[in-house]
């Protein structure tokens, strides 16, 4: 995987750039995980069906952990396979160390289920938080070659060209994205009315399965819009951070600012945001 200059251009500490750590923690992941696709030995449950873990997911955790924690042993480290099933356990592993002054967030794959049935639609996420705050956020296709890079306040690339949202106003003009919850018995119903409420509002919805690569498409101008339910900070910090350095806007779902602890997201291009979220609310779908 080729990297540009503007894709290197990043925060140093001790000579060590954040951003080229990560990059390069994505790329040997994605490559790795690519070559296990239709090759993986074991699948597991987690909380339901549609919850899905391999040793493909853990080994790639393990990859990042091992080459992020050579180059910064100090810092903090937050992965989804590091933490059990359930909304419960994301909020204490998150609550543990959100205040650490370097934290890295990572999402080995995001998009298992796709990835189990050799759907090519999957990503490595990766987000590094300074006292909470996103300063770095990596999100890699595998499958598309495509890196997704973002630096707080120096904007956001892929292909080494600078990123920005979409043009479009209005939510009929709008093409929107969500996703369907693992959690069967809160999370899905509120997604599936939030679901019912937007699609006659938008010209059209998508639901790829990866939250990290949604969230990439809204900074790169692809989709108008995201939102889901039930989410993690793993499934969402990198993403999020790339779509405030495209200038778009990245809110829970009743309107309330972005926060490592949101599980419950709406990302947009800013301009359609307070329709976007306002269909929402009144659909009783927000929260």
């Amino acid at each position: 995987m080729l990297v540009s200059d503007s894709q290197t251009q990043s925060s140093i500490i001790g000579g060590k750039s954040f951003t080229a750590v990560a990059i390069n923690c994505a790329a040997k992941a994605g490559e790795w995980i690519k070559t296990k696709l239709g090759n993986y030995a074991r699948l597991d449950i987690k909380q339901s069906p549609q919850d899905l873990v391999t040793e493909v997911d853990k080994g790639a955790e393990k990859l990042i952990r091992s080459l992020l924690l050579t180059h910064f042993p100090e810092h903090s480290f937050l992965g989804e396979e590091g933490v059990e099933p359930g909304p419960a356990a994301s909020a204490k592993a998150l609550e543990d160390v959100k205040d650490a002054e370097y934290l890295w967030i990572v999402d080995p794959v995001d998009g298992t289920t796709n990835f189990v049935h050799g759907f090519p639609f999957f990503s490595v996420s990766i987000a590094l938080a300074r006292y909470g705050e996103v300063i770095v956020g990596v999100v890699y296709d595998p499958m598309r070659d495509e890196l997704f890079v973002a630096e707080r306040g120096k904007g956001a690339y892929v292909h080494g060209k600078r990123m920005s949202v979409s043009g479009e106003e209005t939510l009929a003009t709008s093409l929107i994205a969500t996703g369907f919850p693992a959690e069967p018995a809160y999370a899905q119903p509120l997604n599936l009315k939030g679901l019912q409420a937007i699609a006659p509002q938008v010209r059209n919805i998508r639901s790829g399965g990866s939250a990290a690569l949604h969230m990439a498409y809204v900074a790169a101008g692809r989709l108008t819009a995201f939102w889901e339910i039930g989410l993690n900070s793993w499934d969402l910090a990198a993403g999020a951070l790339l779509v405030q350095e495209s200038g778009g806007a990245v809110t829970d779902t009743s309107g309330r600012p972005y926060h490592l602890g949101v599980r419950n997201v709406a990302a947009s291009n800013g301009k359609v945001h307070e329709a976007f979220v306002g269909a929402l609310v009144k659909a009783e779908a927000a929260e």
